[in-house]
C-alpha cells in the first residue's frame, strides 16, 4: 500500500470513529526528550555509571536491585522520577487530545510508560490504563500491605554521574521499610497489581459502549509486546507509528515507519483538510 493510500485510510477511520484508543510504548515519549532505553548501548548512553558496573536496563528494572543495592537502585528510578517530573508532553499528545473532543466517546489509554505524561497532557485520569504501573506512586518493598500512595512528597537528589541517591530512603508510612516505585518489574512478585487492575478495569468498560474504535499504536515494540497484542484485538482499524517495527498485516491496519510526532502531525494535516 502506497504513502497516500495508507494515510488516507488512517484519515477516513479517524473521521469515523466513536472513539480513540491510544495505545502507547516508550517510543511515544522520545519527542519530548525521554529515553527508551533501547539496546545496552542506548542505555549506557543515558547512564554512563552503569556501564562500569554491567548492568543493563534490565538488571537495574528488578526489585533484586534496590533490594541489594537500593542508593544505586533508588539512584535509577529518582533519576527517572524527575526527568518525567521535569518534561513537557509534546504536540502529538494534543492532537489526539483534539481528535478525541470530536469523538462521542472521546479518548481512552492503554500505555506500557510509567512517566505519566498522558495524565500531564489532559487526558482524563480515570480513562488512563498503565499495564506496568507509574513511577509517581509508591507501595511498601516488602510489601507490608497493599497501599500504594502518590510519591509527590518525595524529591530524590541524585548523583547522576555515580547513578546514586543521596538524599534519604522513602519508606512505607505502614512499617517504616524502604518504598518502592509501584512499578511491574522483570521477575517482579511483589508489585501491588490493584491500581493498574482497576484502571484496566475502567478501559474494558470503555471498550464495551464502543462501537468505532480507532486505535492509534505509538512506539510499542516487539520485544515486550504487551501493547501491540493489545492494540491489535481491539482493532481491525490499527494505526502503527513505530520508526522500526511498524509492520501489520493489511486486514490489521496501516503502519507508519517513523516517530510519533511528526507522523501524527501528518495525520492530522489530513483530518483538518477534510
Amino acid at each position: 500500500m502506497v504513502e497516500d493510500e495508507k494515510l488516507a485510510r488512517a484519515v477516513s477511520w479517524i473521521q469515523e470513529a466513536d472513539g480513540l484508543l491510544v495505545a502507547a510504548g516508550a517510543g511515544m515519549g522520545v519527542d519530548s526528550g525521554l529515553p527508551d532505553f533501547r539496546g545496552a548501548a542506548g542505555f549506557w548512553e543515558t547512564y554512563p555509571a552503569l556501564r562500569t558496573h554491567q548492568l543493563t536496563f534490565q538488571d537495574m528494572a528488578n526489585p533484586r536491585i534496590l533490594a541489594k543495592h537500593p542508593t544505586l537502585g533508588w539512584g535509577f528510578y529518582g533519576n527517572r522520577l524527575n526527568l518525567y517530573r521535569q518534561a513537557s508532553p509534546h504536540t502529538g499528545f494534543h492532537i489526539l487530545r483534539r481528535w478525541a473532543r470530536f469523538m462521542p466517546r472521546g479518548a481512552a489509554v492503554f500505555t506500557s510508560n510509567v512517566d505519566g505524561q498522558f495524565q500531564k497532557a489532559g487526558f482524563p485520569e480515570d480513562l488512563v490504563a498503565e499495564c506496568h504501573g507509574s513511577i509517581h506512586f509508591l507501595q511498601c518493598s516488602i510489601p507490608c500491605s497493599l497501599a500504594i500512595w502518590p510519591a509527590q512528597m518525595f524529591h530524590p537528589i541524585v548523583d547522576e554521574a555515580q547513578c546514586q541517591l543521596l538524599s534519604e530512603l522513602p519508606s512505607c508510612p505502614h512499617c517504616g521499610a524502604m518504598a518502592r516505585p509501584n512499578i511491574l518489574m522483570f521477575g517482579d512478585v511483589d508489585w501491588v497489581a490493584q491500581r493498574t487492575e482497576r484502571q484496566e478495569a475502567r478501559l474494558h468498560a470503555w471498550l464495551a459502549g464502543t462501537e468505532r474504535p480507532v486505535v492509534i499504536e505509538i512506539g510499542a515494540g516487539k520485544t515486550i509486546p504487551t501493547v501491540r497484542r493489545f492494540s491489535e484485538r481491539v482493532g481491525p482499524r490499527v494505526i502503527r507509528i513505530n520508526p522500526r517495527d511498524f509492520a501489520i498485516a493489511a486486514a490489521r491496519g496501516v503502519g507508519f515507519a517513523a516517530g510519533a510526532r511528526d507522523t501524527l502531525e501528518l495525520i492530522d494535516a489530513g483530518v483538518n483538510a477534510g
